[in-house]
């Protein structure tokens, strides 16, 4: 009983004053500071849109067929995808016997070949961890918006500076929330964020950041977390990669993002650790 409440104590102390205060010189090593919380960036949103955008758009390239249905009522961009699949074809072609047909690849196939790596979950290597990883999903609540009963039980809620809290846990109250709003906001066959970070067969291989354990004193942070909002213009038949959903029907309210942008080159083979809290100045 006691290693069990222990295990709970440790999922959960990051969330209470008290603990920080009381930890803040001991673990200030593993800290991050910032100057104030408009500068909590390591990289510009810009470049975080480009990224997501080149990710999303290979995916959507790589199963192209099943998209049909979307780009039937998206005359102007079909032509645009059409070049694209194209061009990927004939590269494909280059590096392949089969010209029969599109080669479908896995989505981590696809992050490796788009971006030059791929993430997995696995079981961590700190020992009381359980499973370890990488980036950002969940349901976004406001500050206002209530959280009580999904918190219960729940070390995956992620608090941003600004008090937007995210709530990663694809079990039990928190994958019935987020199912639930998700298809509250569905347009038609427009999807506007991802369901398949709830099971195990993911549809974007970097929905998986709830996963990633806190730094330590052995274990230093390679990778931190950096907040971005995801802008009205994103491309509507890419939303279907975004595993995150605005809890509140609010059309003003952009989807809260989470990304864990590396803080050195990270060798294959390495489990992914971040700072679990962040001081502002």
């Amino acid at each position: 009983m006691l290693r069990a409440l222990r295990r709970r104590w440790d999922a959960y102390k990051y969330r209470f004053v008290p603990w920080l205060a009381l930890n803040l010189r001991r673990k200030r090593r593993t800290l991050r500071y910032v100057p104030e919380s408009s500068q909590d960036k390591i990289i510009s949103d810009e470049d975080v849109f480009e990224t997501l955008l080149k990710v999303f758009k290979a995916l959507f390239i790589n199963d192209f067929t099943r998209h049909a249905h979307i780009l039937a009522l998206l005359p102007e961009i079909k032509c645009k995808y059409l070049e694209l699949l194209t061009v990927e074809q004939k590269r494909s072609k280059v590096n392949s016997c089969n010209h029969q047909s599109q080669h479908v690849f896995s989505p981590e196939e696809v992050l490796l070949n788009t971006l030059g790596f791929a993430i997995s979950r696995d079981r961590s290597s700190l020992v009381s961890a359980g499973t370890g990883v990488f980036v950002t999903k969940g349901t976004v609540y406001r500050k206002h918006e209530p959280i009580f009963f999904q918190s219960l039980g729940n070390p995956f809620i992620f608090r941003c500076i600004d008090g937007v809290l995210i709530d990663g846990n694809d079990k039990g109250l928190s994958r019935s929330v987020y199912r639930s709003c998700s298809r509250r906001d569905q347009l038609g066959p427009f999807q506007m964020s991802d369901e398949s970070w709830l099971t195990a067969a993911l549809q974007n291989p970097l929905a998986v950041g709830q996963y990633v354990n806190n730094c330590s004193h052995e274990k230093a942070a390679n990778v931190c977390y950096q907040e971005f909002d995801v802008p009205g213009y994103f491309p509507v038949e890419l939303k279907q990669y975004l595993p995150n959903i605005v809890y509140s029907h609010d059309i003003e309210s952009h989807p809260r993002c989470v990304v864990l942008v590396a803080l050195r080159d990270i060798k294959q083979g390495e489990e992914l650790f971040s700072n679990y809290y962040t001081v502002v100045g």
